[in-house]
């Protein structure tokens, strides 16, 4: 698939409201899997941290919405482990915590 059907095919998923197809594609889930075997399943934000996590999620840093040519393109992704994830994309974390109020300054 070349860019220019590649961005005409993602378009017309985002006007259906099913940007879903893509990341079950065939084409997507190859390199998914390539991604993660070339950065040895590491989350590359934990490794700069000096720390070690499993990555289960290959992020777009272009997000796919606005950068549909870029949906591909090995340069535009890397691997994280859950939590970062969320940390990238915190509008879309099924929980929002609110921060505790305490209702008074005593503790027992």
């Amino acid at each position: 698939m070349d860019t220019v059907e590649l961005v005409k095919w993602i378009q017309k998923l985002l006007r259906d409201k099913n940007i879903h197809g893509f990341y079950v594609s065939t084409p997507w889930k190859h390199l998914r899997k390539e991604m993660l075997k070339e950065q040895n399943s590491e989350c590359q934000m934990c490794k700069a941290k000096g720390k070690y996590s499993a990555a289960t999620t290959v992020h777009h840093v272009k997000h796919v919405n606005k950068h549909p040519e870029l949906a591909l393109t090995r340069s535009n992704l890397m691997c994280v482990c859950k939590e970062c994830h969320n940390e990238l994309h915190p509008e879309k974390a099924k929980f929002k915590f609110k921060s505790k109020v305490l209702l008074n300054e005593e503790r027992w």
